[in-house]
């Protein structure tokens, strides 16, 4: 049998794209390759910051028998929000660089879609954490003798659930960019730094007040970090937090990508895109 019409034209249709989307990630891949202390700066916060709360750890652990039995809880949560943190910034961070070169225009003129866009953005977005948070993990080993990795396969939901929450948050500031311009450009680190603290990055939604728990369930990941706690305190994984994590973040990821677009058509109809940079 053939293959019918609609299939064959959607395969010459997926293999352009494809290819654009290619190009875009090698272009900020060839950014990376060209200036060293882009990579450096990647790896340097989160390797930073494993480092002094690895040693906080060390420092409670011998005054406290419950860090004695749950160690590495502080490290884990150190790097989990890496993920979160840096998935953010890869995607503003990339939109903001060609803002910076004044590229938009230039981009959006050519035969790239928007859709498309978005996909190369998070796609560099995941390599722009592993990049950051790989050898803070790998040094984790090496000073402390902990590593993540224990954690086996809850360790990949945390990480994709953050990953993608991260990415939610991005588009909604390159979003926010496209409107009001680099004036918004404080945003991209501001954002996501704001639900920090209603995360549960290193205590448990417990110690909140209950109205504010209810507000901080609302975010996938206070539903990934109390998971975290719960594999390495209690040796239990939650497959509750899990479907909850999944869940937010499917609706998160949808209204980010609806709000990305929206902005984008009203900057293009408005004439912004090819005056974003100024």
């Amino acid at each position: 049998m053939k293959p019918s019409a609609s299939k064959v034209s959607r395969t010459k249709g997926l293999a352009p794209a494809w290819r654009r989307i290619r190009a875009m990630v090698l272009r900020y891949i060839y950014l990376f390759r060209g200036s060293w202390p882009r990579i450096l700066e990647l790896a340097y916060w989160p390797t930073l910051q494993m480092i002094m709360w690895g040693f906080v750890t060390l420092y409670v652990a011998s005054k406290s028998g419950f860090f004695a039995e749950a160690g590495g809880v502080l490290i884990a949560a150190v790097l989990l929000w890496d993920v979160l943190f840096r998935s953010s910034l890869g995607v503003s961070i990339s939109f903001l660089e060609e803002m910076w070169s004044r590229n938009l225009g230039h981009i959006f003129v050519s035969p790239l879609r928007p859709g498309e866009f978005i996909a190369s953005v998070l796609l560099m977005s995941l390599l722009r954490v592993g990049i950051g948070v790989l050898p803070a993990a790998l040094l984790a080993i090496w000073l402390f003798e902990y590593s993540i990795f224990d954690m086996g396969l809850p360790l990949i939901a945390f990480f994709a659930n953050l990953q993608v929450m991260g990415w939610s948050f991005g588009l909604v500031v390159c979003g926010l960019l496209m409107r009001y311009g680099l004036g918004a450009e404080s945003m991209a680190w501001f954002l996501i730094f704001a639900v920090a603290p209603l995360s549960g990055i290193y205590y448990p939604l417990s110690v909140m007040p209950e109205w504010l728990q209810w507000i901080a369930r609302t975010l996938p990941a206070a539903h990934v970090f109390d998971g975290m706690r719960a594999v390495l305190i209690d040796k239990t994984f939650r497959l509750d937090l899990l479907v909850n994590a999944i869940a937010l973040n499917t609706l998160y990821l949808m209204v980010a990508i609806t709000v990305f677009l929206r902005f984008f058509r009203s900057a293009r109809e408005r004439g912004l895109i090819l005056q974003i940079g100024e």
